[in-house]
């Protein structure tokens, strides 16, 4: 991008940022406003959304349409239509960094909830669900006093595939499974429906259709926020070498695609009803994510996305000024709006699509499709229907922010993501009653700037580490070590070891920053920065006891040092907690809260990092050295597995019943006969030549606790398939649960197993395929074989 661009870049979102601040009013401008602009048939909403879309679009006049196609769209003075700002964040909270939210108004602050990945390693779709619902009431309370648009985008549901990514503590992890499931439950809890608060408040749109309120075939489609599925797809590399997302190629196998990048898009669309895909920068086997129409139908037709599609900010000009892929703008414009996108996030646009037109490469009718979907979502979020504070949600305001709900809800969720890693000889939990004084050393240990990770706003109440730890001793010092996370100088290691000295107990705070991995920043190697594994074993054997070490960040770290070192009895991976983390370390490091989070992706040694990052291919490939990617594919060493998490008591697993042989006899379409079947002998059947509505069954789990604490506990169902060709994964997570067991006591649960979805595997192709055989189910230590026969 050229330095001219950025800066009118920079300049127009100033000047939306300026105008948002200015907007800060209890009572917001809004279309459709009495006396003089209600009686449009847009503002009627006894008609259907799509007849009050076209029949806004019919209104507009070419240049009027045109500057509907950013992120900041035009106001429209003749038809009452004020400005609107597409682009709010609310990743785990909402945030500051889109200009459609401010906190300079009467809202100062939002929840900051833990960063996404933490937030993932609860394996809690409940959890999941609240969190969402949360963030969402106080986004629509923001949009009420004119401090945050409807439309976020949120969530990131990228796969965390290669260790070094900066981002990849805003997604769930690495498997697509768990990653589809929290896009499901966030989307869901957003967007709007069931909730509870002050008092009780229902589903509301449901009971205004009762009264007549809304057509019948309109009303499931309501909204309260927009949320956005981002970024689509195969984006996981900011800048690796001479490598950047504005211009990096994903080279993606159709195996690859269809059972790791595309799985959390088709369920974030399908099962959690988003409104909203963003397309990345990167291309994708040399198109342009946002040129790559047959992904953008793709999700249109085969997975009946309803919503709009946005660029990436300045994606539409990364198409040609970065990757070359046009030769003028005037092509990028007519190429994106071809391929189904609706609005770009920045002014390329606006400032070339009347050339466009003009030249013949455009017509009405593309940017006619482009707003429909714009309108409709913004019609479905009620813009359209007169004074918000009337509306849906429209009593929402600043009293349902940081409230006490969701601030525990906070703390509830930086409790359930903490990960126990390493636990020596029970060295936790510490008995509050015998500790007299607790030293915490670390940049990070006593600083609040860096707790939410990136995408974060204003925080209710935020406490650090050393905060949260002073309400649990009589005595509690602090240094740093380092000055900084990067930890160029030792200048500090005299004054924690002498801190560390004086103490009963130790805990050093070591890991990451955003000055480490963020957005447009991936690391360079896994080992903790700087000189921090020097202050972490100088620490540990100058302390009277083992330390506890604390390790921050989103990226896998090597601390295999720390593993093996007798002098740190325990190990816990607290991430980026948010504005709850110290209280929430606090309650784990002295028991108050026994710890039960397992990671949600690979902890990868250092010799990683000799691996290309911008090598796409999940599977092993032996012949060329390549160990492949996550749990699923990898094969080489690891410092620790996704799952992996202890606890302070112990669970064993009962396996209560699960079929042994499952027949899919009967369960065959017009494709297979069992003439057919009889004939030959067959490895697998492929998934859409099987009727799998018949062919789920349930397996049925008793979770013993024989320890003397009570505990949440993380069930885990893996299946292993057989190997009937390369590339069949090492196994595969089917399943989870968090189930609560009290002390000596047992939790029942019941998982269903679908096996056209669960048991099945990808081919070469990129055709889903079940294969016969013997089918390993493993939880924890047991294994359950179920045979698949015709």
């Amino acid at each position: 991008m050229s330095l001219q661009l950025k800066s009118l870049f920079f300049i127009l979102q100033l000047l939306a940022l300026l105008v948002s601040i200015s907007s800060s009013d209890p009572n917001p401008q809004f279309p459709c406003q009495p006396p003089h602009f209600n009686s449009y048939p847009f503002c009627n909403t006894s008609l259907s959304i799509t007849d009050r879309a076209q029949s806004l679009i019919s209104l507009l006049t070419l240049e009027e349409k045109i500057h509907q196609l950013s992120n900041n769209a035009s106001g429209i003075p003749r038809l009452g239509i004020p400005p609107y700002e597409w682009w709010s964040e609310s990743l785990h909270g909402v945030a500051s960094n889109g200009p459609g939210v401010n906190f300079n108004g009467y809202v100062k602050a939002a929840t900051s909830f833990p960063q996404v990945l933490v937030t993932a390693a609860s394996f809690n779709r409940t959890l999941w669900f609240k969190i969402g619902l949360a963030i969402g009431i106080e986004a629509k309370a923001m949009y009420n006093v004119g401090q945050a648009g409807l439309t976020f985008w949120a969530p990131n549901i990228n796969i965390f595939r290669d260790p070094r990514w900066g981002r990849g503590q805003e997604t769930p992890g690495e498997d697509p499974m768990v990653v589809s499931a929290y896009a499901i439950q966030f989307v869901k809890g957003f967007q709007g429906g069931s909730w509870r608060g002050s008092g009780e408040l229902i589903d509301r749109f449901e009971r205004k259709r009762a009264l007549g309120g809304y057509n019948d075939d309109e009303s499931g489609d309501r909204l309260m926020n927009s949320a956005c599925c981002k970024h689509f797809i195969a984006y996981d590399l900011e800048k690796w070498k001479n490598f950047s997302r504005y211009s990096f190629n994903a080279v993606v196998t159709k195996q690859d695609m269809e059972d790791t990048y595309e799985p959390p898009f088709r369920s974030c669309i399908q099962q959690g009803k988003a409104s909203c895909l963003m397309c990345s920068y990167n291309a994708v086997n040399g198109v342009p994510a946002c040129a790559q129409g047959d992904l953008l139908q793709k999700a249109r037709n085969e997975w009946g996305f309803k919503g709009y599609i946005t660029s990436d900010c300045d994606a539409v000009a990364t198409v040609q000024e970065y990757q070359s892929y046009t030769r003028k703008a005037d092509d990028a414009v007519a190429l994106v709006l071809k391929a189904g996108m609706d609005i770009n996030c920045g002014s390329y646009l606006v400032r070339h699509t009347r050339t466009t037109i003009e030249e013949g490469k455009l017509q009405d009718k593309d940017i006619d499709r482009a707003l429909l979907n714009l309108f409709s979502v913004q019609l479905r979020l009620g813009l359209f229907d007169g004074d918000p504070r009337n509306g849906e949600f429209g009593e929402l305001g600043p009293q349902n922010i940081c409230t006490t709900e969701h601030k525990m809800l906070a703390l509830e969720a930086a409790r359930q993501g903490i990960v126990l890693l390493k636990n020596e000889k029970k060295f936790l939990p510490l008995n509050r009653n015998v500790v007299s004084s607790i030293a915490i050393i670390g940049p990070m240990a006593n600083n609040i700037s860096n707790m939410g990770g990136d995408y974060t706003g204003f925080p209710c109440d935020p406490k650090s580490f050393y905060e949260g730890l002073l309400g649990y001793v009589e005595k509690a010092s602090y240094a740093s070590g380092c000055s900084d996370v990067p930890c160029d100088s030792d200048a500090g290691f005299n004054d924690a070891i002498l801190t560390a000295k004086k103490a009963d107990f130790v805990v050093v705070v070591a890991g990451l920053d955003l000055s480490q991995e963020t957005e447009d920043h991936d690391r360079v190697s896994l080992l903790l920065p700087g000189k921090q594994m020097a202050l972490v074993s100088s620490v540990a054997a100058a302390s009277k006891r083992p330390i506890i070490l604390v390790l921050t960040g989103g990226g896998p770290l090597d601390v295999l040092f720390a593993e093996g070192d007798r002098n740190i009895g325990s190990i816990l991976w607290v991430g980026y907690p948010g504005e709850a983390g110290g209280k929430a370390l606090a309650e784990v490091i002295f028991g108050d809260f026994n710890p039960g989070g397992r990671l949600p992706m690979t902890w990868y040694p250092e010799s990683f990092t000799k691996i290309a990052m911008n090598d796409m291919n999940m599977r092993a490939n032996p012949f060329r050295g390549y160990p492949g990617r996550t749990y699923r594919f990898y094969t080489g060493n690891r410092v620790y597995g996704f799952g992996q998490g202890l606890s302070y008591t112990k669970f064993t697993y009962k396996l209560l019943s699960a079929p042994r042989t499952l027949s899919l006899s009967g369960s065959f379409t017009g494709t297979l006969t069992e003439k057919i079947l009889h004939q030959r002998e067959l490895d697998y059947i492929h998934v859409d030549e099987l009727s799998c509505d018949s062919l789920s069954f349930y397996v049925h789990i008793s979770v013993a606790n024989v320890g003397d604490r009570d505990g949440s506990h993380v069930v885990m169902l893996f299946s292993r398939a057989p190997k009937i060709f390369e590339g069949t994964p090492e196994k595969q997570l089917i399943a989870f649960d968090r189930v609560h067991t009290s002390s000596y006591g047992s939790t029942e649960t019941s998982i269903i197993v679908d096996p056209c979805d669960h048991l099945s595997i990808v081919d070469k192709h990129g055709k889903r395929i079940l294969p016969l055989g013997e089918h390993l189910l493993t939880l924890g230590d047991l294994e359950h074989s179920v045979s698949i026969v015709t």
